[in-house]
């Protein structure tokens, strides 16, 4: 088992990853009955996508002995309905501009095909930009 999640009430829940012990609540959206005051389930989603992005690039930067070391993502979530569902994933990468074009090709790749990017919907839009000025 990976997690535990806990619905407490007042459309909120708590989430736990039970090897770390770390933890963190959703709630749900103020423009979905809920007071918006955490991220909510789709959020960790889409957040989830730019973090996995990172990770990737993170673990394919020590191969090649490049630093991304502080390097950000900005993320927006767009909601359609009928039914409610998550229709657009914008990520805005920002990173270091010391790096090689050869070893930014290969870290966009890697962002690009990391396993939260496959395992999304392919009706969900993911515009993906890369910025190298950090």
């Amino acid at each position: 088992m990976t997690s535990k999640v806990t619905y407490n009430g007042e459309l909120r829940t708590s989430c736990v990853h039970l090897k770390s012990g770390d933890t963190f609540v959703t709630d749900a959206p103020t423009d979905n009955n809920g007071l918006g005051q955490a991220f909510s389930p789709t959020d960790t989603v889409a957040t989830g996508l730019a973090s996995c992005m990172l990770t990737m690039m993170g673990i394919k930067a020590r191969n090649l002995e490049v630093d991304i070391k502080n390097a950000t993502a900005e993320v927006t979530k767009h909601m359609a309905s009928a039914p409610r569902r998550i229709s657009k994933i914008e990520v805005i990468l920002t990173l270091p501009a010391s790096v090689s074009e050869k070893n930014r090709k290969i870290l966009e790749n890697t962002a690009n095909t990391c396993p939260v990017h496959y395992s999304l919907h392919p009706d969900i839009e993911k515009v993906i930009t890369f910025h190298w000025t950090s």
